[in-house]
């Protein structure tokens, strides 16, 4: 299930033209990304990314269909939903939260290993990776899939999130029980969507942003949210292997 994800070198800006991206998905989520890229919408955004791009703005990451990459909707079994990606150079690899190894551990990552920690007694691995997860069938997910450097949300009203709710749902319509991590308003605004798709059979956890701004605050602080039993203990009640969340 490790197919087309390898680790991502420090530069990892975008250099390939939207509609190319969209062209190499991966096929299991290409119908998806096919009617996206065709829409007024998807094209106005490649337009648009592709003229900061061409003007040298640094944009990242470098592949932003990442998430999909050897993780086809058959195999989803937790879906973790975050805001953009990293806006430091070198950080963003196309995985929600993820950083090659190597790369210095954001906070936000930081924040959700001591909550691993705190919630299953998981100790920080040296690397900041999430790849273990994907393996597992964990798709990370970010509500907006480009951001420029040093801009967070930059491209977040750009429409990334017509994609990326088309994405969601398309998993979401699958009847075998899901776990939806939502972290964040962005995330929290495909409730519905997934809801009204999986007429209410998976389970949709909400919180903050694990964000060092929003990780303690009301009205969910993320740390102390234990999302990471509640889904094990979720996926196991419905006949699902759980989740190995050590890395």
């Amino acid at each position: 299930m490790n197919g087309g994800l390898f680790e991502v070198a420090p530069g990892n800006r975008l250099a390939s033209p939207l509609a190319a991206v969209f062209d190499a998905a991966a096929p299991a989520w290409a119908d998806v990304v096919g009617r996206f890229a065709a829409s007024p919408v998807g094209q106005a955004l490649a337009r648009r990314i592709d003229e900061r791009v061409a003007r040298g703005v640094v944009v990242f990451p470098d592949r932003p269909l990442r998430a999909l990459e050897g993780l086809p909707p058959s195999q989803v079994k937790v879906v973790i939903l975050g805001q953009d990606p990293y806006h430091g150079p070198g950080e963003a690899e196309g995985l929600a939260f993820s950083v090659a190894p190597g790369v210095r551990v954001p906070p936000s990552l930081r924040n959700i290993r001591q909550e691993l920690q705190a919630d299953l007694g998981v100790a920080a691995p040296a690397s900041g990776s999430l790849l273990p997860w994907v393996a597992q069938g964990v798709l990370l997910l970010n509500t907006s899939l480009t951001v420029e450097q040093d801009q967070p949300a930059s491209h977040a009203r750009w429409g990334w999130s017509e994609l990326t709710d088309a994405l969601v749902e398309r998993v979401a319509r699958d009847p075998v029980p899901k776990v939806f991590m939502l972290w964040g308003a962005h995330a929290q605004a495909k409730r519905a969507l997934i809801d009204q798709a999986g007429q209410g059979g998976h389970l949709c956890l909400q919180s903050n942003h694990p964000s060092p701004l929003a990780a303690r605050r009301a009205p969910v602080p993320f740390l102390g949210s234990r999302p990471f039993s509640a889904a094990n203990a979720f996926l196991c009640s419905a006949g699902r292997a759980p989740v190995d969340w050590a890395l």
